[in-house]
């Protein structure tokens, strides 16, 4: 390989590896709904309440599954090295004696045999050394008040677990639009500012050359460049506001921050006007919140009527199959009518009567009905809650809206103004002065008028997640 290839194959190398970080990165181009839509599969908090949803499905499984008949196997092989020795009455003495009696036998002296009162008691092994079983056992469930309120509440909580993420999909919605209206807001208003530094700045430039020639005051060119002073200051300042913001943007949607965000949606006063919620048909069940709470609810009530039934029996149906064999050694694998195994089968029905506990049932079947109770208090509380955020995130909305519609008003006659000023100016029938104070009250006037569509906006979200309608589509 010649210098020039081996340079060239280098630098392709290099710019291969080089590369890869760059093109990690992605540049999104998001209205408000595509921003929450890639923040539902983003983030995590709400992946975890997903595998929620998957844990409680396999946790229902499980439940299933001890309804299922059960089968268990086992196998046993011992040595005794000691045979277990038992003590038992001597019943061979007896029958030795009954027949040399029967017999007449005499003992030395003539007499006949007599049988003693008592003979007492002798060791024997019962046993062989090896030995070994095999065996199976089915056990079918009939009832046992546990796995019956398992079963009955598999639905509930499911159900319990997709009203949980429902829940957290709201707060990503709000986290989202709050802070996408803030970034877009603070974008806009950066623009507005760019344009003021340009007018300033062409006044400057206007001021020293008319400075120049002898048609302004040098006082009059220092006015203007401390408010552009100011200007720049201040765009600087909104400049790394928005950069916090979008780097918030990004954590909101769950992406990293090396990529890039480009919002692509107009906002308007008219847009915030825009599917403000009726609350006449409002119920509470809109709110996921109150969904979530009334499904445990639901399982709080089971688990006092599971209490409750654990009064009654449980029932079980079984069927025992085994195989046995004694040896003197270990031959347990040969075959053959002189090495048998034993074969034993049980069918049966088991039954457990609780009788008496010590009272431990009636209190959990208490403690599970105070719960069931503080439960209730809970939801009543929530619903007293919602209610009371119905009402200021209404009034709330109402009055920024009033805000909102006099700071874009204002805007306008602010703009009117800076541009007659302007003009006098331009035809020398005005003074420097006057078109420096009606730029600062036009910058002012942009600056409340961002300020209350924020605001407005932040309202309109609050107003929709009190009556549970966040996951409305936006019109924006």
């Amino acid at each position: 390989m010649n210098s020039k290839l081996k340079h060239l194959f280098i630098g392709l190398i290099a710019s291969l590896f080089f590369s890869q970080p760059l093109q990690a990165q992605q540049v999104h181009s998001l209205t408000l709904e595509q921003s929450i839509d890639m923040a539902i599969k983003n983030v995590q908090d709400l992946k975890n309440l997903k595998l929620d949803i998957a844990l409680q499905q396999t946790k229902n499984k499980e439940i299933e599954g001890s309804a299922y008949p059960q089968v268990t196997a086992n196998i046993t092989m011992q040595r005794l090295f000691a045979i277990p020795v038992t003590v038992i009455p001597d019943f061979i003495s007896p029958a030795v004696y009954g027949v040399l009696t029967n017999e007449g036998v005499r003992d030395g002296n003539g007499n006949p045999i007599q049988m003693p009162e008592k003979f007492g008691n002798v060791p024997a092994q019962f046993g062989v050394p090896w030995t070994a079983s095999a065996g199976f056992t089915l056990q079918q469930l009939l009832f046992q008040a546990d796995v019956f309120i398992g079963l009955k509440a598999r639905k509930t909580a499911m159900e319990y677990a997709e009203a949980n993420y429902k829940v957290g999909e709201d707060k990503v919605r709000e986290n989202v639009m709050n802070a996408y209206y803030a970034v877009l807001i603070a974008q806009k208003q950066l623009n507005f500012l760019t344009e003021s530094e340009s007018r300033l700045l062409k006044l400057v430039q206007d001021m020293t050359q008319m400075y120049k020639n002898g048609f302004a005051e040098k006082l009059d060119i220092d006015k203007a460049q401390v408010g552009l002073n100011n200007l720049m200051n201040a765009k600087a300042q909104l400049s790394s506001m928005l950069d916090g913001g979008y780097a918030n943007f990004k954590f909101q949607l769950g992406i990293p921050q090396t990529d890039s965000v480009i919002l692509i949606s107009e906002l308007s006063t008219q847009d915030v006007k825009n599917g403000i919620l009726d609350e006449a048909n409002f119920q509470y069940a809109q709110r996921n919140e109150i969904q979530a709470l009334e499904k445990v609810r639901k399982l709080l009530e089971m688990d006092v009527q599971r209490y409750k039934l654990n009064k009654l029996p449980t029932l079980a149906a079984f069927w025992n199959f085994s195989e046995n064999a004694q040896r003197q050694q270990f031959d347990f694998f040969k075959r053959g009518a002189q090495y048998p195994w034993f074969q034993t089968s049980i069918v049966g029905l088991q039954v457990n009567m609780p009788i008496f506990s010590g009272f431990s049932k009636n209190q959990k079947i208490k403690e599970a009905s105070y719960n069931l109770q503080k439960h209730q208090n809970t939801i009543k509380n929530v619903e007293q809650s919602i209610d009371l955020q119905k009402t200021v995130a209404r009034k709330t909305l109402v009055n920024n809206l009033k805000i909102m519609d006099a700071s874009e008003k204002n805007m306008q006659l602010a703009q009117n103004v800076y541009n007659t000023t302007k003009k006098k100016y331009e035809q020398g029938l005005g003074s420097s002065f006057e078109v420096l104070t009606a730029d600062t009250d036009l910058q002012n006037a942009q600056s409340n008028y961002f300020t209350a569509l924020y605001n407005a906006l932040i309202a309109k979200v609050n107003y929709m997640k009190a009556l549970g309608k966040l996951s409305e589509k936006s019109s924006n």
